[in-house]
């Protein structure tokens, strides 16, 4: 059986190899030529931007989309624009990241435990990605649910909770969406998974330079989050213990009853 990683890098490079949104493709090609004059000197990554982060996480983090002169310009997820300033210095504080700053794929930033990914892979007009673009990058997402089997899910903002619950009912894992809302804070539960959803409101510059969504917002949940693992890993661990508790026991007795 391949390892996560090895999965995850298969993965990764048929995302940025996507051609299936005419529309972004255009779009995202069109923004790495033109570029904007503060980044002039850069040479734009300009296509499809892979999930980023630890291969053995167990939370993942769903964004909406990458920013035109952000990930479409690094090629790494929420790096090099003002939501993933906010998005870094938040995860850094709550121990999920070894640097507070992301500036380029070579900036020696690591997560820990988390990985980020997004609804749509392509940097769309507008920031607002048409229902059928985030469609077509869904199975992206779901394969990448599937790799991971994280036991938590942050989404960052209403698509990104849709999507998500939505790969959960396609799966047949839940009947329906049906009173798991989303709002900054909210949890859904999912033990049929094995995972719990967490939503918080997107750390685009709308929300934070408004004041919408502040650092102690953020903190919290990602608190919760934290508590919510250590908290599955004891069981599990317990579980385990106790799985080789009464194994080793049950070996012990037969070999009493061998003559």
């Amino acid at each position: 059986m391949p390892e996560k990683s090895e999965l995850l890098c298969v993965l990764n490079a048929e995302i940025v190899a996507c051609r299936k949104c005419s529309r972004l493709v255009v779009y995202r090609e069109a923004v790495a030529r033109e570029k904007r004059l503060a980044y002039r000197d850069w040479t734009y990554w300009g296509k499809p931007v892979p999930g980023f982060g630890d291969a053995q996480a167990q939370l993942l983090i769903v964004g909406l989309a990458p920013g035109a002169h952000g990930s479409n310009r690094t090629g790494r997820m929420f790096t090099g624009d003002r939501s993933g300033v906010f998005l870094y210095k938040a995860l850094y504080d709550a121990g999920f990241a070894n640097q507070p700053t992301a500036v380029n794929c070579e900036d020696g930033l690591q997560l820990k435990n988390v990985y980020i990914t997004a609804a749509a892979r392509c940097a769309p007009p507008d920031n607002k990605p048409l229902p059928g673009e985030i469609l077509n990058c869904r199975p992206y997402l779901e394969r990448e649910s599937e790799i991971l089997r994280p036991r938590a899910v942050l989404a960052l903002g209403k698509i990104g909770w849709d999507v998500f619950l939505g790969i959960l009912k396609h799966q047949g894992t839940i009947p329906g969406r049906m009173g798991c809302r989303f709002g900054h804070g909210a949890e859904a539960d999912f033990p049929e998974a094995g995972l719990r959803v967490f939503g918080v409101y997107h750390p685009s510059q709308q929300n934070t330079q408004t004041g919408l969504l502040t650092p102690g917002m953020y903190a919290k949940v990602l608190r919760r989050i934290r508590g919510y693992l250590e908290q599955t890993s004891k069981i599990n661990a317990g579980r385990t213990e106790s799985t080789e508790a009464t194994e080793k026991k049950e070996t012990t007795t037969q070999r009493r009853r061998e003559p």
